[in-house]
């Protein structure tokens, strides 16, 4: 049986998966410039939950404005209102922006300690392992896919080549205590992947269901931080000049709209490990370009960021029907 609002799984080709991967490393390469980003915005505003919210809400601005500008957009409006009407969606599917707030927010809290090389890591471990659950009982759009041998094999083959990696930074106590967070939050993305890839159906638009995601994750934030607010008083940084520093928003509608589109011809275990070969070429690629105290990638990390391209391939080639 599948879930209430399944929709009969595409035929998966060759072609479709192949530009599947491609675009889903590609986002991966833009997670890994969103989580400096936020990072280095929550270090400036001394309060990640703060940076996160201002994120979310700068890409929630910009959906706000295109999504009803665009005839596609305002149809998908009307669609999704029919799908949760008709009972075909169900409003709990429309929650995945939850999980993408807790993304957010733990790269505000963490990567300017971590570092976006280990923070990636973490995340690596929990996406592979809840991909695997989430495609097993068809929770996204794809169908039900079983956990062959290969699928499996590509799974913790990118979590050993992720620790590889970064696995000479991984000796902090303090450091690896803090790698909950963003471990907890990997465990998040996958459901947030399956449902989402749900929504984009429903509402026939990519942009919709990327719409959905932000206005759900903002007004999570929001109660997050209200509740702060009153427990610890007002961040103690100040807003940064700097215009790149509010990018993590946009960054992030490409992210969720990539993985809305693909989802379907990829599965979520194969979305997932391609995104996270993305984040790991970023982050290195961010580590290197503009180092911080926390990263000083080596001929280690090298290797691992190749082995993770070989866990996608593997992955690849189990998910054939």
């Amino acid at each position: 049986m599948t879930p209430t609002g399944a929709t009969a799984a595409p035929v998966l080709t060759p072609a479709r998966r192949a530009l599947g991967v491609g675009l889903a490393v590609a986002s991966g390469v833009a997670v890994a410039a969103q989580s400096r980003v936020n990072g280095e915005l929550g270090v400036r505003l001394q309060d990640g939950i703060a940076a996160a919210l201002v994120s979310f809400g700068v890409g929630l601005l910009v959906l706000a404005v295109l999504v009803p500008a665009l005839p596609g957009g305002r149809r998908g409006l009307r669609m999704l209102r029919r799908a949760l009407t008709e009972g075909t969606l169900r409003p709990w599917q429309c929650l995945g922006g939850l999980c993408g707030a807790l993304l957010v927010a733990t790269q505000g809290l963490t990567v300017g300690v971590l570092g976006v090389a280990v923070f990636t890591v973490a995340v690596v471990a929990g996406q592979s392992a809840s991909s695997l659950v989430v495609d097993r009982f068809g929770i996204g759009p794809g169908g039900a896919q079983p956990v062959t041998g290969a699928r499996l094999a590509g799974a913790v083959l990118t979590v050993l080549a992720v620790l590889l990696a970064v696995g000479d930074r991984l000796t902090d106590p303090a450091a690896l205590a803090l790698a909950a967070l963003p471990l907890l939050a990997g465990l998040a993305v996958a459901w947030q992947q399956a449902v989402n890839g749900r929504v984009g159906i429903a509402a026939g638009s990519v942009l919709t269901a990327t719409l959905v995601n932000f206005a759900v994750g903002t007004v999570g934030l929001l109660v997050v931080f209200l509740v702060d607010l009153a427990l610890r008083g007002r961040p103690g940084g100040a807003f940064p000049a700097e215009p790149w520093l509010y990018v993590g928003g946009p960054i992030g509608i490409v992210f969720i709209a990539i993985a809305a589109a693909v989802v379907r011809f990829t599965g979520v275990l194969l979305l997932g490990l391609a995104t996270i070969s993305g984040q790991v070429l970023g982050a290195v690629a961010m580590d290197v370009v503009f180092p911080t105290a926390a990263s000083q990638p080596g001929p280690r990390t090298l290797l691992g960021t190749a082995l993770t391209l070989v866990a996608v391939l593997i992955a690849a080639l189990g998910s054939r029907r």
